[in-house]
């Protein structure tokens, strides 16, 4: 039988509770020190969190690269929406004015055809003015089928614009009264003034001011600034009494042995839309 060795057991004893006192003291310093590391402990700790932080690093330059370049895509992709809805804004921006300079045409065409109830008449729509002929001549979408007839007297807002100078089927050609064709047909007209009515011809157009001149005047009424200028109807070829516009000065012509009158006219020659052209007196016969 084995025996028992007392020394043995003491030592193993002393040994464990030497372990024990090391342990309580290490908790007890640990504690101590608010809980602050010891040198071993902080190595061990820094060199676990240098690790992770070499392993993490490439993770999170990744992960950060993916999603800037996601959040460039999104930022693009937005841009160009918003982009498309500018560009659309324009677009509707555009179509209101458009809109809005018609709807402002078609109030004058109006007003001007309550001025008219004795004549019996048809509203066109402008289709086509050519560049190279802006003075001259429009086309509009109204032709022989509505019953327009060649010399037909054509107004526009609030006066007299032309006259209608080849017809089809659908549409017809005006002559603008800014023609600079010498041998057109031209209006007579009537001035009326405080004295009297004068007669002259509706034959030219001053570019620079913008007036219609009347030369070839009957008589020697006296005729001043602001005069009312009227068709006549003495040609045979319009109506009388269509309104052109208001007498903005007097001149001796070049020859010194006549007056021109130069008048403004009440239709802006450069913005026609839409336009009334004058069939005939309302219940005249065919």
């Amino acid at each position: 039988m084995k025996k028992f060795n007392p020394n043995k057991n003491i030592i193993i004893t002393l040994i464990v509770v030497i372990v024990v006192v090391t342990i309580i003291s290490l908790t007890a310093a640990h504690r101590a020190n608010n809980g602050k590391n010891n040198l071993g402990q902080s190595a061990v700790n820094d060199s676990v969190g240098f690790v992770d932080k070499v392993i993490g690093f490439p993770a999170k330059v990744i992960g950060s690269g993916v999603s800037s370049i996601s959040t460039l895509f999104n930022t693009y992709d937005e841009n160009e929406r918003l982009k498309e809805r500018i560009d659309g804004y324009g677009e509707l921006s555009i179509q209101n004015d458009n809109l809005k300079k018609e709807n402002e045409a078609l109030k004058k065409e109006l007003a001007l055809n309550e001025t008219l109830g004795n004549y019996e008449k048809v509203t066109a729509t402008v289709v086509t003015r050519s560049p190279d002929m802006w003075q001259d001549l429009l086309i509009v979408d109204r032709g022989s089928n509505d019953g327009i007839e060649p010399n037909m007297a054509v107004l526009a807002q609030k006066g007299l614009i032309g006259r209608v100078i080849e017809v089809n089927a659908t549409s017809s050609k005006v002559e603008l009264l800014s023609s600079k064709n010498q041998n057109s047909n031209h209006f007579p007209v009537q001035i009326n003034s405080e004295k009297g009515d004068s007669y002259g011809l509706l034959k030219s157009y001053d570019d620079k001011a913008g007036t219609l001149v009347v030369s070839q005047l009957v008589g020697d009424m006296d005729i001043k600034e602001g005069d009312i200028v009227q068709t006549s109807g003495l040609g045979q070829n319009s109506p009388a009494n269509l309104p052109v516009g208001v007498v903005q000065k007097i001149k001796p012509d070049s020859y010194g042995l006549d007056r021109e009158v130069y008048v403004k006219p009440y239709a802006e020659m450069y913005s026609i839309p839409v336009v009334t052209i004058i069939k005939r007196l309302a219940g005249a016969g065919e």
